[in-house]
């Protein structure tokens, strides 16, 4: 049965009155922010910087629950199941959002029918790095002995999945080497703890995630995927001076809703997100970590954005010949 246009207006009309309310009243409790990763890493960093100022504007906490595993998709698998009433958002990167579907396509998860984006929120360049005591001094010398010794030597990732583990596999397709993969569960903790000692000897990860340790002298660092050098890290080359445009590279990061979610409640998280991306202080902190801010002009852009990773990196994993470890 068609609906008249006069039941289609009255029905309009009755939303437009309910949904500003809905939008002034929320949030009344406090809000989870599901971090689909360990601690310690890009995420947690980002995460924590914003989590405090949305607890602030909004009026309520917002604090940060972390759910590891299968490279983002157990955290994602409990942040679908949750109410879609605003009360739990969702912490997501390029590897959760559009490396995932590619890698794991038997897991009942569906990042654009499952969840609402709000905006992309950042965008983090990766780190080459090296066990201190690994002799290779710089990236030819790391390239000659990988090339001389095949599956000798290990790399760690925070995940099968990941995007650092596909930034290593483009390494290594580019340089004609090969190593063994140790997959950890979470980049900035359990794979730099990894490295460190020396269980493995090199990897890719999010500069925030290894910034200190670079800094500290614990790791080794050879290079960094942004297009220019990083201010504070003035010695370490781009692989693009160095001959490797493809690995030109960036973690994006983005807060997701679950499907449903009222859209005044997209918009409000839409715009209290955006309003902090364009402080100052919290620009200078991401900065100072090694993060650029990034977002998206609508929750409709982020989704395109998102669906065009998503075809992209989905060939990328075919290619590759990649699969989770």
């Amino acid at each position: 049965m068609k609906m008249s246009h006069r039941l289609f207006l009255v029905l309009s009309m009755a939303m437009a009155f309910v949904m500003p309310s809905f939008a002034q009243e929320y949030p009344s409790r406090p809000i989870k922010m599901i971090m689909p990763f360990a601690p310690g890493g890009a995420g947690d960093f980002i995460g924590r910087i914003l989590s405090v100022k949305m607890s602030e504007i909004l009026g309520q906490q917002v604090f940060i629950d972390n759910k590891p595993g299968l490279g983002g998709n157990v955290g994602l698998a409990m942040a679908a199941k949750s109410q879609p009433d605003g009360y739990t958002i969702v912490y997501a990167n390029i590897g959760a959002v559009a490396i995932n579907p590619a890698l794991y396509p038997n897991l009942n998860i569906n990042p654009l029918k499952d969840f609402v984006p709000i905006t992309l929120i950042a965008d983090v360049p990766s780190a080459l790095v090296g066990n201190i005591d690994f002799p290779p001094k710089n990236v030819p010398e790391l390239i000659a002995t990988l090339k001389a010794n095949p599956n000798k030597f290990n790399f760690a990732s925070p995940g099968g999945g990941s995007a650092n583990r596909l930034e290593t596999e483009v390494f290594m397709q580019s340089t004609g080497t090969k190593m063994v993969h140790i997959p950890y569960k979470g980049g900035g903790g359990q794979a730099a703890i990894g490295l460190i000692s020396g269980d493995a000897q090199i990897m890719f990860n999010t500069l925030p995630s290894l910034k200190q340790f670079i800094l500290s002298g614990k790791v080794k660092g050879y290079a960094v995927t942004s297009a220019a050098r990083q201010p504070d890290l003035p010695g370490i080359p781009t692989m693009l001076e160095l001959g490797y445009p493809e690995l030109v590279t960036g973690s994006w990061q983005s807060f997701l809703v679950p499907a449903n979610t009222p859209r005044a409640v997209v918009n409000k998280l839409y715009a209290t997100i955006i309003q902090i991306l364009e402080m100052p202080d919290v620009k200078e902190k991401l900065a100072s970590g090694g993060v650029n801010v990034m977002t998206s002009k609508s929750p409709e852009a982020a989704r395109q954005f998102m669906q065009a990773e998503i075809e992209r990196w989905g060939k990328v994993v075919k290619d590759s010949g990649t699969s989770p470890d």
